[in-house]
Formats: C-alpha cells, structure tokens, sequence
C-alpha cells in the first residue's frame, strides 16, 4: 500500500500570516495521524516563511508514524536533521526565490555533492531520497550516489492531468521503472490532488508513498482535515485494489 505523508507547511503558513500559534502545527501532526495519515512531512526554508526549524524540534517527539523532511542540505539543515534524525530525508534543489519547489536535482551535475551528503546521512542511519524529475536518463546517476529512493516532482503531471492529457504518466512511469529495475524505492509528490491520485497509483503502483500538502490542505477548508485524510487514503486503496483485478 503506497503510504500517504502529509505536508504541514501551508498550516505554518496560516499561522505566521497572523503571529501567535494557532493554528499549531504540533496540534494539526497530532490529529493527522490520528485521522489516518502514514507520515508528517516538512519542508524548512532558510528564511522559515513557513515551517520553522524550531518547529521540526517542537514536532519531533510527537511523530509516531514517519518523519520526514525536505531542503535543501545547507549546513544549518543539515546540523538539524542529524540532532532530529527523521526515518527519511528528502533533498531538495530550493533556488533562493523560489516560493514553491520547482524543478529535480540535476544528478549528473551534482554527483559528487550528492554523493557527500548522503554518505553523511545514511551514516547517521537515516533514509535519504533525491527530489527528481521525470527524466529516465537521471537514475544510473542517482543510483550511484548511494540514495536510497528518489521522489518523482509531479507538477507537470497535474498540470497536464488536469487538461486531459493522459499521456503525461509516460515519462513518470518509465522513471519509475528504471529506478526500480537500479534498486531504488520511489516517492513522489507536488500537486498531488483528490483529482489526480487515483489516476497517478493506478499508473504506477509501485509508488511507496506520497507526500501532500498544498491540496490537501485546501481541500481540507472547505472538507474538514480528518475527511479530507480519509478521502486520499480510499482514493489510494481503490487505485492498488484495481490494479491489483487486472
């Protein structure tokens, strides 16, 4: 069963917009796996407009399914995720101004640093996975770093889903496939939506988990947050149940 980890950013963006605590982060982790959620995901930023490191600290101790946290490997993340020690690491390209997560590591490009940063972490006992495009030529070269899973950037994916293009799982599947075939477990996540899992996990199973946030968030204002958990979990078992008839 693909695993669903939730993103908790947008709820520390809500709550920053205004100061104080509320909403809490810790509180919303808490009832997220309360209400079903496989795992916590964050994503600290060098400037915390979102999630603070602080945070990461306040969340660690409650996490009783998955901890997961995203960034890029700058020194101050890096001293974090080694005192907290999460199951998993997922490192992500963050260009300075970016206000979202745009594009895959270039694992070619940067081989070498790649390969430094996990050596340290996987040391440390940690999972590690590379934030990657849909681009099958990218896998020998990010197997060889020594990850241990990439995950798929599904942005194009939902945008191309979402104008009818179904074709847009060709490249995604074919990563996947290849990853695999390498010894690699695959994530995926970004745009991820009650509109577009089903479609994305019945494409390719395979998938260990997926990290979501930003839709699910918002479909939690106008679904409630413990309905809108439930209704990705269903989409996820009805995707693996079909494939599994054919």
């Amino acid at each position: 069963m693909t695993k669903l980890s939730v993103n908790i950013n947008k709820i520390a963006t809500i709550r920053n917009a205004r100061g104080g605590n509320m909403p809490n982060v810790v509180e919303a982790a808490i009832k997220i796996q309360q209400f079903g959620g496989q795992g916590i995901t964050v994503h600290p930023r060098p400037d915390e407009r979102h999630i603070r490191y602080q945070d990461v600290l306040d969340l660690q101790p409650i996490i009783t399914t998955e901890f997961n946290i995203e960034g890029k490997p700058i020194d101050r993340f890096m001293d974090l995720v080694l005192q907290v020690k999460p199951e998993q690491v997922t490192l992500v390209p963050d260009a300075e101004d970016a206000i979202t997560s745009n594009a895959g590591w270039d694992t070619i490009k940067h081989f070498d640093y790649l390969s430094e940063v996990i050596d340290v972490l996987k040391k440390a006992g940690i999972r590690t996975s590379i934030f990657l495009d849909p681009n099958p030529k990218l896998i020998d070269s990010a197997a060889k770093t020594g990850t241990d899973r990439i995950e798929l950037y599904t942005e194009e994916f939902a945008t191309e889903y979402a104008k009818g293009n179904l074709d847009c799982i060709h490249p995604y599947r074919e990563t996947a496939l290849l990853a695999i075939k390498n010894g690699l477990a695959v994530n995926a996540g970004h745009d991820l939506s009650l509109d577009n899992i089903q479609y994305f996990i019945e494409q390719i199973p395979q998938i260990e988990e997926v990290s979501i946030g930003h839709a699910l968030i918002s479909e939690a204002l106008y679904m409630g947050l413990e309905n809108t958990v439930q209704c990705y979990l269903r989409k996820i078992e009805i995707a693996q149940l079909t494939t599994k008839k054919e």
